[in-house]
């Protein structure tokens, strides 16, 4: 069993019960009758509209079971109350600068609703692992497959 919490904003919980609602309210029921229909119609063994249909309830299953695992263990967390704002925690949107002065800006948000392309880095992350608890200023190294790299704080907002 997983002991860890599974921090998430209020939004990205919004988000996993909006998908849970959807596969298990809308689109299984959608797929037991199609498979019903199917079953009737004889033959089994050559029966496309069967045999993808059960295996689409067998995806579906899949991912309900663990949408409402995610759910039950899910810890949701407003950014903009956490009590210390000068220091990098859950929600914390940070400016970075490395060793060229290249900038990014992440946000740390929960791992089920990460996007790295946006700059959404989840909060188990090398790199939020790593940046947790940091200041304006402070200089963190993050251990990457390529090498370790250097980051400076720049700023911190929620």
């Amino acid at each position: 069993m997983n002991t860890k919490p599974n921090y998430i904003t209020p939004s990205g919980y919004e988000a996993l019960r909006e998908r849970y609602h959807e596969l298990f309210n809308i689109e299984r029921p959608k797929v037991v009758d199609i498979v019903s229909w199917a079953a009737g119609n004889g033959d089994r063994s050559e029966n496309g509209d069967y045999i993808y249909g059960k295996k689409r309830l067998r995806e579906i299953d899949r991912e309900v079971r663990w949408l409402n695992k995610r759910i039950k263990s899910a810890q949701v967390v407003e950014p903009s109350e956490q009590p210390d704002k000068g220091r990098i925690y859950f929600g914390a949107t940070a400016e970075l600068a490395d060793e060229d002065d290249n900038r990014c800006t992440i946000t740390l948000i929960g791992d089920d609703e990460a996007e790295p392309d946006k700059g959404h880095i989840g909060w188990n992350s090398p790199l939020a692992r790593s940046l947790r608890r940091a200041q304006v200023g402070d200089i963190r190294t993050v251990r990457l497959p390529s090498g370790p790299k250097e980051w400076e704080i720049m700023a911190i907002s929620y």
